[in-house]
Parts: C-alpha cells; structure tokens; sequence
C-alpha cells in the first residue's frame, strides 16, 4: 500500500507502508529519514523493539512527527524511526 506523508517541516512524500496488526508502534524507516532528512526528536524513554521471531530489531529513542493520508483517511502520529529492511514504514496499532 502507499501512504502520502506530509513531514513537520511542510516535506510531502509517497511512502510504501505496511498495515500491520501485531505492530504496536508505527515505525519508519531510518534510512529513509535520513535519505529524506525528516526532522527527528528524542524521545524521554526508550525501549527494545523485537521482531515477530523474537530478534532484537534495536532500541527505539527517536520519533518523527507525520501527517498521513490513506485513501480519505488522514491523521496525525510520532512514527518511531528504526530498522525496517526495505520497507518504507509500518502503520501499527496505535
């Protein structure tokens, strides 16, 4: 599925997404925030993310804040920037 994103900073992108279930945090992809220079922000915690065969993904500590339009459905989130192999982000459940 593609997802149009809209950055904090007014940056408007087409992004391959993933609508996934069992995903309880929407990622993104680092390598596409830092190809794309999307503004990041820490975050006040952090904490381990696994994948669903139960290996360590990383820790995740930064966030970027999306507009995102699907369709005619729009909303706003943080997305946690990690690790996602080739997939441009992840719409989890929250």
């Amino acid at each position: 599925m593609q997802a149009n994103v809209k950055t904090e900073n007014g940056k408007k992108l087409k992004v391959k997404t993933l609508v996934d279930s069992g995903c309880t945090h929407t990622r993104i992809d680092k390598q596409l925030v830092k190809d794309k220079r999307i503004q990041m922000k820490p975050i006040n915690f952090s904490f381990e993310v696994f994948n669903t065969n139960g290996t360590k993904n990383g820790e995740m500590t930064k966030v970027v804040s999306l507009e995102v339009k699907i369709n005619r459905h729009n909303e706003t989130l943080e997305a946690a920037v990690m690790d996602l192999d080739g997939t441009d982000m992840f719409l989890g459940y929250n």
